[in-house]
């Protein structure tokens, strides 16, 4: 991986943590969830009105990969209703490169070498000392915790195949964003004009959190087009350190060296994943 191509994705990985401190933080997660989602969707059409269409290959690519993100951003919500976010996000983000590899073995009969199964053994145990952490994780928050990391590694590899058959990462990212829109446009017929008196405050916060979203993973739609998937994956998943740290300074999180060890232990095993 090539120098800008790896410090745009660790810039991608400190983003992403950042937006989820801002979603963790507000008081109505699936409101700021719905801001953030209105943000990228309408960054997606104006990115359609610029670039076009990507090829008609990656049409389907760029369909599930917006339901994917759909059942992402429910499943985020509901993991940030009970859990800390230096608790729960390295569960959620560690857990998708093991499984992504796992699923691969089992359903395409690509077995991990000695490397790949290192690293999901340092994941997999970095996740359970999390789990079982003084106050420990109820089923109510683990589950969700670990649905969103299926999601996160369903949307990772259907987009870094997707990326590839558009042609131009720009159109495919665009296409991909205006799917955002489904989940706001929910909301706003669910609740009706009360989903607007929301203190000016709370709506710049949430907008500015789809703004880092958006740039967030149009950087790491870029570096798939150019560089590996499972590389560009697992070293996106450094975020995990960065959340633990955001957690501290901009929550008032716990941060014991119980957290920063499994937290370290997980972004290492992440990147022995993506690396094998």
């Amino acid at each position: 991986m090539d120098p800008a191509t790896l410090g745009l994705v660790l810039l991608a990985a400190f983003l992403h943590a950042a937006w989820n401190t801002l979603l963790r933080g507000g008081a109505d997660r699936l409101w700021s969830m719905a801001v953030m989602n209105l943000v990228m969707g309408l960054a997606g059409l104006a990115g359609l009105l610029a670039y076009g269409l990507p090829a008609p290959a990656s049409w389907p690519c760029a369909v599930a990969s917006g339901a994917l993100h759909l059942a992402y951003n429910l499943l985020l919500v509901a993991t940030y209703r009970t859990g800390d976010l230096g608790q729960t996000y390295p569960i959620a983000r560690g857990s998708s490169p093991a499984m992504v590899t796992l699923g691969a073995g089992f359903a395409a009969g690509e077995h991990p070498g000695l490397l790949a199964t290192c690293g999901i053994v340092l994941v997999s145990g970095g996740i359970l000392s999390l789990a079982r952490e003084r106050g420990g994780l109820g089923r109510a928050t683990l589950v969700p915790a670990l649905a969103t990391g299926v999601a996160i590694g369903g949307y990772t590899l259907v987009d870094g195949i997707g990326v590839r058959q558009g042609g131009d990462w720009r159109a495919y990212a665009a296409a991909m964003f205006v799917f955002h829109l489904i989940l706001p446009s929910w909301l706003a017929l669910r609740r009706g004009t009360a989903v607007l008196r929301v203190p000016a405050p709370e709506m710049m916060k949430a907008a500015g959190g789809g703004v880092i979203s958006f740039a967030a993973y149009a950087a790491v739609v870029w570096a798939m087009q150019r560089g590996a998937m499972g590389a560009v994956s697992a070293l996106r998943e450094t975020s995990v350190v960065f959340a633990a740290l955001l957690g501290r300074i901009v929550l008032g999180e716990r941060l014991t060296p119980h957290r920063i060890a499994a937290c370290l232990v997980i972004a290492l095993g992440a990147a022995a994943i993506g690396s094998a």
